[in-house]
């Protein structure tokens, strides 16, 4: 595997260039592949304890600045707690995040021309992967922050294989809908199966707690043990640690509950 994840210019961005937690690699394999999905070569960025098969497998899902060093460490942040974690380059096809100067144009020439059809195969995809290279797919759990906490809500929908999901400040509602992203987390929350716990910040200005309380609501006339926490003193992006946004507290916290949720669902 190649021992880099996919190119991060983080001065781009209104964000940090250096992360508050570096994970290392050691007794780890850790790397990135490429993925043949429906002719493309997709990057994964892949960590696992060395030497060991049958891991639990993690799905590790990327904000709207896609596969960069911070996602990088997320999965070997897993990989140190016994998974097998793969962290997709989703934004491939569509370009490279990093080259972007700023988030409405990165949203509009990159994120919302990604269809959701496209990144449900690539997950799809990473799941068959895994689980034909020492990954216990009947303990999958899924990982997604921001664009990918929205994603984490519709593939635990799409994928009912899902053991477990956990979904950081992924927006639960919009309008319009871009082309080719149809539905909504509020679009599959009273049917969903999967448990997936839902991680938001009260001060978030992009995700009302108005929203979050309709998704909750939501989540009410359903079957499936989902459940959303608010932290009152988060904003957005509070488990980003290479950004302005990160709350070190409420982040440890969100972990611990998301380790916890997988364990408890037997994803862990």
């Amino acid at each position: 595997m190649n021992d880099n994840a996919s190119g991060f210019a983080a001065a781009a961005l209104p964000i940090a260039a250096q992360s508050v937690i570096h994970t290392e690699s050691d007794g780890l394999a850790a790397g990135t592949i490429r993925l043949a999905i429906d002719g493309q070569e997709v990057p994964v960025y892949v960590a696992r304890p060395a030497g060991q098969d049958q891991l639990p497998v993690m799905i590790v899902v990327s904000e709207i600045f896609g596969l960069h060093e911070h996602i990088a460490d997320v999965a070997r942040r897993f990989a140190r707690q016994g998974y097998l974690a793969l962290a997709p380059d989703f934004f491939i096809r569509q370009g490279d995040p990093s080259t972007i100067p700023d988030i409405p144009t990165l949203m509009a020439q990159i994120v919302r021309k990604a269809p959701d059809a496209q990144v449900m195969g690539d997950i799809d995809a990473c799941v068959a992967w895994a689980g034909e290279n020492g990954g216990d797919i009947d303990r999958l759990g899924v990982n997604g922050f921001c664009w990918g906490g929205r994603i984490t809500w519709l593939y635990a929908a799409h994928n009912p294989r899902v053991t477990a999901a956990v979904a950081w400040y992924g927006k639960l509602v919009a309008d319009p809908n871009p082309p080719g992203q149809p539905a909504h987390p509020i679009h599959v929350a009273s049917t969903l199966t999967v448990p997936v716990l839902g991680l938001y910040g009260a001060k978030d200005t992009g995700i009302p707690v108005a929203t979050v309380e309709r998704m909750t609501a939501a989540l009410g006339q359903g079957t499936s043990d989902s459940a959303i926490v608010v932290y009152p003193d988060a904003g957005h992006a509070f488990y980003a640690d290479y950004r302005p946004s990160y709350n070190a507290k409420d982040a440890r916290d969100g972990f611990a509950r998301a380790l916890a949720w997988f364990r408890e669902h037997g994803a862990g």
